[in-house]
């Protein structure tokens, strides 16, 4: 009997499911027990070219509907979406093995947001009239016409919204391309757009690994390239899409602060700093992995951060009370496990957590470690898994130079019950995506994305569209041309 998460086929193009045995296999590994659940393939050239033609010749007619019609249909999917939540999310936690807990209300509901806010500013997108005296200009928002969305594994249902979502409303066509590690939610997207109304060919999906992506990113058809991966991924992709002077958004890394001041509220703040580590068990690019704690609440910040972080609830993520789950792939959590090693080598105190869950699949504890440095691997680098490392300081000044010393400005988080100091500091930091007494919230009605080497261009809120979209200008002359001769 073949397991429930194994899809129809590999691929979704031109409205239906595509298979092309002769792509190279790729098995997906539930990372909650270390077992495979299902098999795709990856894009051979033929696939690649399939969807890539049908993409193109789908998009003319679908920027020619108006905007309200595209909306209707976005809006539609969202309420699909909505409505078949569990089994997306039930989907969701065999793809990335996350608890159902958190993808019941994280995943699904996040695609279907984008879906609907989308879909509402479709049939917004105007230009403007520009009056010169009895001549006048005026402005249209076009498509940009193909784009190839590029996901990362840590929210495949979320990522592939996000994308489309705006890709389409402007009028665009999407080849989209899961990470190889997640490949299954993607499928489901795009055959809910199809079911709400999609013209068949407007939102594709191919698998397959880097070279797959690279074909999608160099081909002169392509006039858009959306990414979300790691800050080297990001660093190629953005140099092969230069070469065809592509459109990009690059969604990358992160190493973000969060600052702890000696007035905030000690729950609050831990309850920031454990959704800011821990959360999707840190597999989260705007984590706030470098946690600043002012000297004087140090320890008290420690004990309490200890306590709660002994309710995780590790265990089978399809159980509702588990609240903890296992990293992605055996890779990766050898990877962080690697770096909790560097972590005690270079001197850092473990307060809990430091190795690998006694139990079936990759968990790895909640860890946390403190009198961390500078200078210290587990300071400089992203970790991607639940390794937090606290930092003490003294003074803003110090605290603000010290947060913005990285490659990397993702997010930034400030916890003080000073809003004056608050806005202060977050304005002196060098980040896109910020937080006051809170941490990670990313409703889809805000800008998300980096400064520095955590990426260009932003996605959700009305940015989207500025990066889904070009402006044409018209000048019209109104009386007779002057010329020299």
């Amino acid at each position: 009997m073949t397991h429930p998460a194994q899809p129809k086929a590999s691929h979704f193009i031109n409205g239906e499911y595509v298979e092309d045995t002769a792509g190279t296999p790729i098995p997906v590994i539930y990372a909650a027990t270390g077992e495979q659940i299902a098999t795709v393939h990856a894009a051979t050239p033929a696939i690649v070219e399939q969807a890539l033609s049908t993409a193109k010749e789908a998009q003319k007619a679908w920027a020619k509907m108006t905007g309200t019609e595209r909306g209707r249909i976005l809006r539609r999917a969202a309420d699909i979406m909505r409505e078949r939540n569990h089994d997306l999310s039930v989907l969701e936690t065999y793809d990335t093995g996350k608890p159902l807990q958190e993808t019941l209300v994280a995943d699904a509901t996040s695609g279907a947001d984008a879906l609907e806010y989308f879909g509402g500013l479709a049939a917004s997108l105007t230009g403007e009239h520009i009056p010169l005296g009895e001549d006048w200009v005026y402005t249209k928002r076009e498509a940009l016409g193909l784009c190839v969305g590029i996901g990362a594994w840590n929210y495949p249902t979320q990522i592939a919204c996000w994308k489309g979502a705006p890709a389409l409303a402007c009028g665009n066509a999407m080849v989209f391309k899961p990470s190889e590690t997640t490949p299954l939610c993607a499928l489901k997207v795009a055959e809910i757009l199809i079911e709400a109304g999609a013209p068949a060919g407007v939102f594709n999906v191919v698998q397959g690994m880097g070279e797959v992506g690279g074909a999608l990113v160099t081909d002169p058809r392509v006039d858009k390239v959306s990414l979300t991966g790691s800050v080297p991924t990001g660093k190629k992709v953005y140099a092969a899409a230069a070469e065809g002077m592509k459109h990009v958004t690059m969604e990358l890394g992160g190493k973000s602060p969060l600052i702890i001041f000696d007035d905030a509220d000690i729950d609050n703040a831990v309850g920031g700093a454990i959704n800011g580590n821990f959360y999707s068990s840190g597999q989260v690019c705007s984590n706030g992995t470098r946690v600043f704690v002012q000297k004087g609440i140090k320890e008290k910040f420690l004990a309490r951060l200890a306590e709660r972080t002994g309710n995780a609830i590790l265990g089978d993520p399809m159980d509702e009370a588990t609240s903890f789950g296992p990293m992605v792939t055996e890779n990766q959590m050898n990877i962080v496990l690697g770096y909790i090693e560097k972590g005690k080598e270079e001197g850092a105190r473990l307060i809990c957590g430091g190795k690998r869950a006694d139990m079936d699949g990759y968990f790895i504890e909640p860890t946390v470690f403190a009198d961390v440095t500078d200078d210290m691997t587990i300071a400089r680098e992203e970790i991607f898994g639940p390794v937090m490392s606290v930092l003490d300081f003294d003074t803003e000044e110090e605290v603000v130079a010290r947060a913005n010393d990285t490659e990397f400005g993702l997010s930034a988080g400030v916890f003080t019950k000073d809003f004056t100091r608050a806005h202060r500091v977050i304005g002196n930091l060098e980040a896109g995506s910020c937080f006051i007494n809170s941490y990670n919230d990313a409703p889809v009605e805000a800008p998300f994305g980096g400064v520095k080497a955590s990426g260009v261009g932003r996605e959700n809120s009305k940015e989207a569209i500025k990066h889904f979209s070009q402006v044409k200008s018209v000048y019209v002359r109104m009386g007779d041309v002057e010329a020299a001769f």
